[in-house]
């Protein structure tokens, strides 16, 4: 008799190998006795041996490697959820953060901020590069759509825009909280690696940056309060709140609200028709 698994990783395995299409990956169309790949097929397109992965379905032979299930789950081609899951399953954690650099968002996603008319809305990735703004954004904040792609950064803009520091009440306590915070959503997207050259070209340009940035400090996004003198709109206070964009780990949206009706009310009136 067949050995089969009652242990949850083997279970799914199982599941994900019998849902896959043999002709999809290029092997015979011969008659199979049961659906999707065989142990062995799915065993040599993730580089391990047919042993190995026949006892990881059946629940036998220990934990597997981290390496061992990237492979496997790139041999049954599972979506980022799907690996995540695996993961969870075969190490009780979630696999290791592996960055990948946004390109933009969708239409649904600008569609969403754009409903929201004196709200200042933005998107933006794991490096605070602004990737998408409403048309409250470009009035109070920063018309992004003007600037270069490089230069949409809002450590850039922080630090090297005299614009945005003479916006700030208090750019010295702003600057510290974006620097921290952006260690931490980098650090948390596994993109360390791409914000050192950013990092040292500010480091280079601008003492007060390699200040903060050699304190180390981590920060929360999360919510709060933002004081701006906005050359059009005058003293305004702004509510702000950060969300996860789900499916898309690589971004991050912020909103702000007005504070008080009149700080909407001028809002409102200043957007161009």
């Amino acid at each position: 008799m067949a050995i089969t698994s009652d242990k949850p990783l083997g279970a799914y395995l199982k599941d994900r190998r019998t849902r896959l299409d043999p002709a999809a990956f290029g092997l015979p169309a011969t008659r199979r006795r049961t659906p999707g790949l065989r142990r062995e097929e799915v065993a040599s397109r993730a580089n391990i041996s047919p042993t190995w992965y026949t006892w990881l379905e059946q629940g036998r032979g220990g934990a597997p490697s981290a390496d061992v299930l990237n492979r496997i789950a790139n041999g049954l081609m599972l979506t980022e959820a799907e690996r995540e899951h695996l993961f969870m399953l075969g190490l009780g954690r979630p696999p290791e953060v592996r960055y990948k650099p946004a390109e933009g968002v969708t239409p649904r996603l600008q569609r969403l901020i754009d409903a929201l008319e004196t709200s200042p809305a933005i998107i933006k990735t794991a490096t605070w590069d602004v990737v998408a703004w409403n048309r409250a954004a470009a009035l109070v904040l920063t018309d992004y759509g003007k600037l270069p792609r490089k230069e949409r950064n809002i450590l850039r803009l922080m630090f090297a825009n005299p614009r945005v520091r003479d916006a700030q009440e208090d750019w010295e306590g702003v600057a510290r909280f974006v620097v921290g915070a952006f260690r931490a959503d980098a650090a948390r997207a596994g993109a360390v690696s791409e914000v050192a050259e950013l990092a040292a070209e500010l480091c280079a340009v601008n003492p007060a940056f390699a200040a903060m940035w050699r304190d180390n400090d981590v920060r929360v996004h999360g919510d709060g309060t933002k004081r701006l003198h906005h050359p059009t709109l005058g003293a305004i206070e702004l509510e702000y709140s950060s969300f996860a964009v789900d499916g898309r780990p690589d971004l991050g949206m912020i909103v702000y609200n007005p504070v008080d009706p009149t700080g909407a009310d001028r809002i409102r009136a200043a957007l161009p028709a």
